[in-house]
């Protein structure tokens, strides 16, 4: 790249994250695609953010919303059976689907030490 031994570099730098963008059809088309993609994504972590597991000594419940809040629980007492279930790709990054009596809980973090707690609390 340098043509002579006296020539240094002063500026070595990529050019502008825009480049990432620009490849974009940026019609109007291309450009409401964009944003609805982004809106999804704000969407999908504002109710992420916004949804609870909650396991106490008497009963595990779920609160989701934002506008709305709902929760629903069941009672540890009440619990017959306490299930387990995870997929291949849920077991490598560790999250999955409590089932405890007829509350179902899916996409939980962790779900062998909440299984194992409510299975422990609820007998």
């Amino acid at each position: 790249m340098l043509a002579t031994p006296e020539e240094r570099i002063v500026v070595e730098a990529r050019r502008h994250g825009i480049v990432l963008v620009a490849g974009w059809p940026f019609s109007p088309a291309g450009a409401a695609l964009l944003v609805a993609a982004a809106l999804a994504a704000v969407t999908a972590v504002w109710r992420w953010d916004r949804t609870q597991v909650v396991l106490t000594t008497e009963k595990l419940f779920v609160v989701h919303g934002v506008v709305r809040r709902r929760a629903a629980a069941v009672r540890l007492e009440r619990v017959g059976t306490v299930e387990l279930e995870q997929t291949l790709l849920g077991r490598l990054l560790r999250y999955g689907t409590v089932v405890a009596g007829d509350l179902e809980i899916s996409y939980v973090a962790e779900p062998r030490e909440v299984y194992g707690l409510v299975e422990r609390l609820s007998h």
